[in-house]
């Protein structure tokens, strides 16, 4: 794999974490670089070890694991944008499930934004390919943009803070969405 294909995967699997984490950077209230570096560590983590998962699992489990992916991905940013929606309608005007300074919010959103990355390590297994520096690239970048991403949305949620649950809620149903129909768009016009 070239030096630019790596980069676009990289970029490509980045993009979920970096729209969570700019939702993230919403609701963040004391300083915001260790902020920033806790998401960016957590998302840069699990965009790099779902690879090397997959790729470990080779292919014996890749049917499998490719068949309920994206709808193991769309029912966790399901849950959590419908439940950050509800809350902001209903609930007492705190955000919890966006809240990353919660280490298991935190998780999830690292676990629900980095499943399409296990495929990938399936199919560089597959293909034989390294994954050593893929996953090296891929956690570099999903870092630095999950990083950048923590402080654009706090600058954002000073104009926005009335609306971060709402919007943080439709942009994870969009990412759910987006990668249901990404992996069905191909089967449903047959």
């Amino acid at each position: 794999m070239n030096v630019a294909t790596t980069l676009l995967l990289a970029l490509g699997l980045a993009m979920d974490s970096f729209s969570v984490s700019i939702c993230s950077g919403t609701m963040v209230n004391g300083s915001r670089l260790p902020q920033a570096l806790r998401v960016g560590l957590v998302m840069g983590g699990f965009q790099a070890a779902m690879p090397v998962l997959g790729w470990l699992g080779g292919t014996a489990l890749s049917d499998l694991i490719c068949a309920v992916d994206h709808w193991i991905a769309f029912g966790l940013l399901l849950f959590i944008g419908g439940r950050m929606i509800y809350e902001a309608f209903w609930g007492d005007g705190e955000c919890a499930l966006m809240d990353t300074s919660n280490w298991r919010v935190l998780v999830g959103l690292g676990v629900a934004t980095s499943i399409d990355a296990l495929a990938v390590g399936l199919t560089l297994a597959v293909l034989g390919t390294s994954i050593v520096v893929p996953v090296l690239t891929i956690g570099v970048v999903a870092f630095a943009l999950s990083f950048v991403g923590v402080l654009i949305g706090c600058q954002a949620g000073n104009l926005l803070r009335d609306r971060v649950p709402v919007l943080g809620g439709v942009i994870l149903i969009g990412i759910g969405a987006k990668i249901l129909v990404d992996h069905l768009g191909p089967g449903i016009g047959a």
